[in-house]
């Protein structure tokens, strides 16, 4: 892990950072239900006009990961309250996985919301994202099933948290 960095993303990285973000989601399959959603991942541009992207960057420059962290009330929020941070689309290249990637990304949300002052840590995530599910679970993110939601009849979101 010590050749990753994490950090935001410069202009010219965030459609290298979309290209991750969509080859994460359709390796694991969480796009084959969602058309349209490809789009919405691809544009790290406007997330970063409306929340706080980061990227991994490895040693030889390339993006190999992203997460996008949002406030309450903010256009990407979906389930946070006051005092809460929000993160979605956490996103590791399927050739860059098993390298800590994925817990550096979210150990950075975790350092900005503490530094922020907040009090807990929240996500939803897709009921079949497994692999991502035992992640958050491994870093003490427990379910928040009061929270769960629908946005479409065939896409159910589990939402979880973390007191920071």
């Amino acid at each position: 892990m010590g050749d990753v960095e994490i950090r935001p993303p410069r202009p010219e990285e965030y459609a290298a950072a979309g290209e991750v973000t969509v080859r994460a989601y359709e390796a694991d399959g969480h796009l084959a239900d969602d058309v349209g959603y490809d789009a919405k991942l691809r544009d790290v541009a406007r997330r970063a006009e409306e929340a706080e992207v980061l990227v991994a960057v490895d040693g030889a420059g390339l993006v190999v990961g992203t997460v996008t962290i949002v406030h309450p009330g903010s256009e990407y929020a979906e389930i946070s309250r006051p005092g809460e941070l929000e993160f979605r689309m956490l996103a590791v290249a399927p050739s860059a996985r098993g390298r800590g990637i994925g817990e550096a990304l979210l150990k950075a949300v975790l350092d900005r919301a503490r530094a922020r002052g907040l009090r807990r840590v929240v996500l939803s995530s897709g009921d079949r994202m497994h692999s991502a599910h035992r992640l958050y679970e491994r870093l003490g993110f427990a379910r928040l099933v009061e929270r769960d939601w629908r946005p479409f009849p065939h896409v159910n979101l589990i939402a979880y948290q973390l007191d920071v």
